[in-house]
């Protein structure tokens, strides 16, 4: 039998390669897993302590299979998930590990939760999808909401900001996921369930300044109800767009149509394919970028409750930071739970804070 580790899958992708440097950072010495054995032995040399490298790839799912073992730790950063994340959760799953991944790709998170939770949590492996900074801080954010709001609280709204240059800060994998997912179904939480959405937005208070955000389907709206029973409404908004917001709302309501179109859903694949090829690099962090991330708790009247804000981390960085932070915690302490977990229920709700905290992000209620 050997000693479980952790297997960082998509070591020398952007992400991969912040991940496995705050792993290092922390102590760890990952399995370093990618396609191409010349980039993994060229960026494991790199590094401060040279990790332990193999090769596995999406098209052939078997070689994942035999480097994850039971008790293993498995952070996947191979995306568009949509199209290449399933491997790493069969193989988390048939292996009885603890899954993580960096996914924000709406569709992939509902079958995370849907359709692959169950069988999961029967084989005693945890999937916690989407632990990064999509969306790690609006599940913390609203936790947190909803602790000091109490039983009255049924409806929690959250709301995603950034300031500066995102568009510069994206990576190709990034760029990829979001062209990945435009024709593809958008989802909330209201009256008790899973709903189709279509291009809702609405306006936070940001700094002084009215800020709007267009609704997404994200982990929070799984995660969060089953732990607060009382919530009827979850809403997640994301204000990346700045002041294009509101004309995305109406592109996203005329979406149906536009899905329906020949050919378009294999335009928008290639559209992907060509910008993973492209690589253009994301500019350093710096001061440049930040993000800001709130919370509202409302009661039954619409009267709000309590508000938290968290502020301040590069959302790369604090990917890759939460990221070790959590794959690290897992090795060595385990998770509360098995199947298809949010953050909170998988490291508890001050738990998470102080990571979230360590990793640049801090909580202020207002």
């Amino acid at each position: 039998m050997r000693t479980p580790r952790i297997v960082l899958f998509g070591a020398t992708g952007f992400t991969g390669r912040l991940t496995a440097a705050a792993l290092i950072a922390r102590g760890a010495r990952p399995l370093l897993a990618g396609r191409d054995p010349a980039r993994l032995e060229a960026f494991a040399a790199s590094l401060a302590v040279r990790p332990p490298t193999a090769v596995a790839d999406v098209t052939r799912p078997e070689s994942l299979c035999k480097i994850v073992g039971p008790g293993d730790v498995l952070i996947s950063a191979v995306g568009p998930f949509m199209r290449w994340g399933e491997v790493a959760v069969m193989a988390a799953t048939e292996a009885g590990a603890v899954y993580l991944d960096t996914a924000g790709e709406p569709p992939f998170i509902k079958r995370i939760f849907q359709r692959y939770g169950p069988a999961a949590g029967a084989g005693g492996a945890a999937l916690i999808t989407a632990f990064g900074y999509d969306y790690v801080p609006g599940n913390l954010a609203a936790a947190l909401a909803l602790r000091k709001a109490g039983s009255e609280a049924v409806r929690v709204d959250v709301g995603y900001f950034v300031r500066g240059d995102l568009a510069g800060r994206l990576s190709p994998g990034t760029r990829a996921s979001a062209l990945g997912i435009l024709l593809e179904p958008m989802y909330g939480f209201r009256e008790g369930r899973i709903v189709h959405e279509h291009g809702r937005t609405r306006a936070f208070l940001v700094g002084g300044r009215r800020r709007y955000g267009i609704a997404v389907g994200t982990s929070e709206h799984f995660a969060l109800p089953p732990a607060h029973p009382g919530l009827r409404e979850v809403n997640v908004y994301l204000g990346w767009l700045g002041r294009f917001t509101r004309a995305a709302g109406t592109l996203a309501r005329v979406r149906p149509v536009l899905a329906t179109l020949p050919g378009a859903r294999r335009v928008t694949d290639a559209l992907a394919d060509r910008v993973m090829r492209a690589g253009r690099s994301p500019v350093p962090a710096g001061p440049a970028v930040s993000s800001q991330i709130i919370a509202e708790a409302y009661d039954a009247r619409g009267r709000l409750l309590a508000a938290v804000e968290l502020d301040g981390a590069d959302p790369y960085d604090f990917t890759a930071r939460i990221l070790a932070w959590g794959a690290t915690t897992a090795l060595a302490e385990g998770v509360s739970g098995t199947g298809a977990l949010g953050p909170v229920d998988a490291f508890g709700l001050d738990a998470l804070t102080r990571a979230c905290a360590d990793a640049g992000l801090a909580a202020q209620t207002r």
